[in-house]
């Protein structure tokens, strides 16, 4: 391990009761968000740092799980300790997306209605979606300014998002290797 690491890690979930509405209209309840946050949260919380994942990603951003552990999350280089994202001075949060498959709720979920997988019947989901629901997370811990938001590839586009959605909130936008749209080329 790393002396310039965050150090062993945890995930963390919170659920949300209240209904999610989905851009498409579509609604269910409850959310799970599962995030990880590296340093410490300054009194007046104006020192976070909203890191947002690729499609491949999830929000293991830093640190390690278990001593031993030989896989540092995916933006290690980065996140630490008099790193480019300083958690000696910043608080910086990354949660995996709603829709994905690393702790947040998404098509492997139970269906409370149904108490079965939601698979085929989960939402059609957009990135303003993942945005929403990391909106949920930020109100849940109330924070209310980010001093930057920054993603790449589909993380950029949610970054995208942030600045089109919450202006007033987000101080700095750092969009990496993304677009504001795909073709249908790009998707396939």
């Amino acid at each position: 391990m790393s002396k310039k690491s965050v150090g062993i890690v945890k995930k963390q979930f919170v659920t949300f009761t209240n209904e999610f509405t989905f851009e498409s209209g579509n609604t269910i309840s409850p959310i799970t968000i599962a995030y990880e946050a590296y340093g410490k949260l300054n009194k007046d919380k104006t020192n976070v740092i909203l890191v947002i994942h690729a499609l491949s990603g999830d929000s293991h951003a830093a640190g390690y799980y278990a001593e031993g552990d030989k896989k540092p999350g995916w933006w290690d280089i980065l996140i630490g300790p008099d790193k480019t994202l300083d958690t000696n001075k910043y608080f910086i949060i990354c949660s995996n997306i709603l829709g994905g498959c690393q702790g947040s709720t998404g098509p492997c979920s139970i269906d409370p209605k149904t108490n079965k997988h939601y698979g085929l019947n989960f939402p059609i989901i957009t990135i303003l979606d993942m945005v929403k629901a990391q909106k949920f997370l930020l109100d849940y811990l109330e924070i209310k300014e980010l001093h930057c938001v920054l993603g790449g590839s589909m993380g950029g586009m949610q970054v995208l998002e942030w600045v089109i959605n919450y202006p007033l909130m987000v101080k700095h936008a750092i969009v990496v290797a993304s677009t504001h749209s795909l073709s249908a080329q790009s998707i396939a």
